[in-house]
């Protein structure tokens, strides 16, 4: 399967893995289907690209080597929705916000997307806890991961 991609141009997706959001996205609800690409030259960036539509590329980050304390728990309606058994078989990504200078540039951690990888389902999580914010700035740690 072929698709266009946002920051990639065309590119044949079979064998890569393909996320189910049964849900969309709040705000994106009628994209469900989603690759997630590497940026070249970079381990901790990633493209979350639709493959439906190609203007939706969304860059992800694993929050946790950038925001070490970062916790939250998973609610039911996640857990069943995703098919959730243990913990081995979870991803948590953030989605970043990029601004110049990069290191302005923030993650999104009251949305914490949340991936099952065994069957490849996955949902963005609104937290109601006001510990973590919309826009939480990544500065210089990201920035070195960016380069």
């Amino acid at each position: 399967m072929t698709i266009q991609t946002k920051f990639h141009g065309e590119l044949d997706i079979q064998g890569i893995p393909q996320w189910t959001f049964p849900n969309g996205l709040p705000g994106l609800e009628q994209e469900k289907t989603f690759v997630l690409l590497p940026i070249e030259g970079n381990n901790t960036f990633q493209v979350m690209q639709s493959t439906k539509t190609p203007i939706i590329g969304l860059i992800v980050s694993n929050p946790y080597p950038l925001v070490p304390n970062y916790s939250f728990e998973i609610d039911d309606p996640t857990i069943e929705l995703l098919g959730i058994e243990s913990q081995e078989e979870l991803m948590v990504l953030a989605i970043m916000s990029l601004k110049l200078p990069f290191k302005s540039s923030s993650l999104n951690l009251q949305g914490p997307l949340i991936f099952n990888t065994n069957n490849h389902k996955a949902k963005q999580m609104i937290l109601n806890d006001t510990t973590y914010n919309l826009r939480h700035p990544i500065g210089e740690l990201a920035e070195k991961g960016a380069q």
